[in-house]
């Protein structure tokens, strides 16, 4: 197939990158890189895809130390345009079109969220991540609690290809949206290519504390988790320390204090946002991963921790079984009782925490995001042929 011109909405990349903007950072970085099998899709002599970044902001530019590692972008289109003012023109106008603001024309545009990136010519593709924000609006704020679930369904039917992250994801957006799933592609999300530490057995016998890692909002139960592990430091006081890491947003300034006051003062620390070069130092310290959402439409610090062999406690809700696939000790997110009893069983019981650890790190290696990038281009064409049969 000939070069494609793809356009990557990279806006939620430009701040610190957790969630959306991780993914949309790695998928571009797989997009590009030579070894990336997006390129075998070209013949030989023929020149690779054309990938581009589309950033709007009043006041934050790219990170030259992220794009430095996007060897290979062509471009990066770069417009000092506020982005709640660009979004809210976007979501309800479909103006202005991204060629206009881009000053040049595409085969695909793309945007990491579920509400379009208007275009006149280009094939449109969306990325849902999860239907919590309309399922449970009360758990979400600001532009995506006031126009997510406004807009969802119109532009999940008016893209040219759905890309979700899981099988679970595709199935409420069948169910949810009535998509028909020959729109919708899944394309799993990718891993670090970490490595354990040399000598360091499977399940990280040597950590020094339970990690919490993710957005500190209400969707992944911050609450039940702080309650749980206040249980667990009642019956058992030699309990490790619990590390909670993560931008706070939201509610999180009741879980803050919560954590300054007896019992949890001194026992919870709390480090804030985690930058990209300290990640993979922040999981070789833990004794063990906690995720209880109540919703994941994938659930990436589970693949992370499972790559360095650190055993994870994960909820049974959403996509986590299924990405975890059988390597995590799975929990009812409402049962705090059951969450404080995984976590004694997964720190004290030494057998069962080396299992968690070699079955994840076996785990972990279903999930690249050179694969993701394959299976997003592919997305890609098929957008492109919709989007010629309706011309």
């Amino acid at each position: 197939m000939a070069t494609v011109r793809i356009l990557l909405d990279y806006r939620p990349a430009l701040r610190q990158r957790s969630g959306v903007g991780e993914y949309v950072h790695q998928l571009a970085r797989a997009l590009v890189r030579p070894s990336a099998s997006s390129r075998a899709h070209t013949s030989p002599g023929s020149s690779p895809d054309a990938v581009e970044l589309f950033t709007s902001s009043w006041k934050d530019r790219p990170d030259p130390a992220a794009l430095a590692q996007l060897d290979g972008i062509a471009r990066v289109v770069d417009r000092r345009v506020p982005v709640r003012l660009l979004n809210a023109s976007w979501h309800r106008l479909q103006w202005p079109p991204v060629e206009l603001l881009a000053g040049r024309s595409y085969d695909v545009v793309h945007s990491p969220h579920p509400l379009l990136m208007p275009a006149r010519r280009a094939a449109r593709v969306v990325t849902i991540h999860d239907l919590d924000f309309l399922l449970h609006p009360e758990r979400t704020r600001d532009e995506i609690q006031r126009d997510y679930p406004a807009f969802v369904r119109r532009h999940a039917h008016a893209a040219d290809a759905v890309v979700v992250p899981s099988a679970c994801v595709r199935g409420r957006v069948v169910e949810t949206l009535g998509v028909p799933e020959e729109r919708i592609v899944v394309c799993p999300e990718g891993g670090p290519d970490w490595q354990p530490e040399p000598g360091t057995p499977p399940g990280n016998p040597g950590g020094r504390y339970v990690l919490f890692l993710g957005t500190l909002e209400p969707r992944k139960n911050v609450a039940g988790l702080l309650e749980a592990y206040a249980a667990l430091c009642t019956r058992r006081p030699d309990t490790p320390p619990l590390v909670l890491a993560g931008r706070a947003i939201g509610d999180a300034d009741r879980w803050l204090e919560l954590i300054a006051r007896p019992p949890l003062a001194g026992r919870v620390e709390y480090r804030g946002y985690v930058p990209d070069a300290d990640r993979r130092a922040l999981y070789l310290g833990a004794r063990a991963l906690v995720l209880p959402s109540f919703e994941e439409g994938f659930g990436l610090p589970v693949v992370e921790a499972m790559t360095l062999g650190v055993p994870v406690i994960a909820s049974n809700r959403g996509a986590l079984p299924e990405v975890s696939g059988g390597a995590a000790l799975l929990v009812d997110p409402d049962d705090r009782g059951t969450i404080s009893y995984a976590l004694e069983q997964v720190l004290f019981d030494a057998e069962l925490a080396r299992r968690l650890g070699e079955r994840g790190l076996h785990r972990s290696h279903a999930f690249s995001w050179d694969r993701t990038a394959a299976l997003t281009r592919e997305a890609y064409e098929a957008a492109i042929e919709r989007k010629k049969g309706r011309a």
